[in-house]
């Protein structure tokens, strides 16, 4: 583990962590030990951040979310207040399933928003923009804008975080940073 990071008085860091270069740790919060915490990582209050969980660069943790076993976010991903990863499909409390933990990949750029649940073992694909308390049951495609419970796609969304509006050929721009996308097949890409 670095020096080169902050953590408040009242949180809890476990030995056995990497904790990257920048990264601030908020009061109350307790990262477990095997954790993989990237450069310029911010983890609000009261955070979670179960043993063997990876935070790449960058990623945004708000205030009070959980973290559990077998996620892993990649560079810039954002995790909106109170939004929530499962880890087990069938949990019972008298049923120890340890080590049945099923895995959640959290794409570049992705936002969850605030009081959102992900279902474990869907992935968020990259710069996905998931809606303030949707319940994600089910993989979410690269750009793609959800909502609901469960939650449905309702759009697509640039990289700045704008919904796209397609014109007839197909083609979007982002009014903020005036990128094109494109949308054949389904799917949604940037253009060079």
């Amino acid at each position: 583990m670095g020096k080169d990071f902050f953590a408040h008085e009242t949180a809890v860091v476990d030995d056995g962590c990497h904790i990257g270069e920048g990264v601030k740790i908020w009061h109350f919060s307790h990262i477990m030990k095997g954790c993989h915490i990237g450069d310029h990582c911010n983890i609000g209050q009261n955070v979670v951040v179960s043993p063997d969980v990876v935070l790449k660069k960058n990623v945004k943790v708000q205030n009070n979310v959980s973290i559990y076993t077998g996620v892993i976010c990649d560079e810039d991903v954002f995790l909106g207040p109170s939004m929530v990863f499962t880890n087990v499909v069938n949990p019972r409390s008298n049923v120890n399933r340890r080590g049945q933990y099923v895995k959640t990949h959290v794409k570049k750029g992705a936002s969850i928003g605030a009081n959102a649940t992900i279902v474990c073992g869907h992935d968020i694909g990259a710069y996905a923009f998931i809606g303030a308390g949707a319940v994600v049951t089910k993989e979410v495609k690269p750009y793609a804008l959800v909502v609901g419970n469960p939650s449905r796609q309702v759009g697509w969304m640039s990289e700045f975080g704008h919904r796209l509006n397609f014109n007839e050929e197909g083609l979007a721009t982002c009014p903020e940073s005036k990128e094109i996308y494109k949308l054949e097949n389904e799917s949604v890409h940037k253009l060079a």
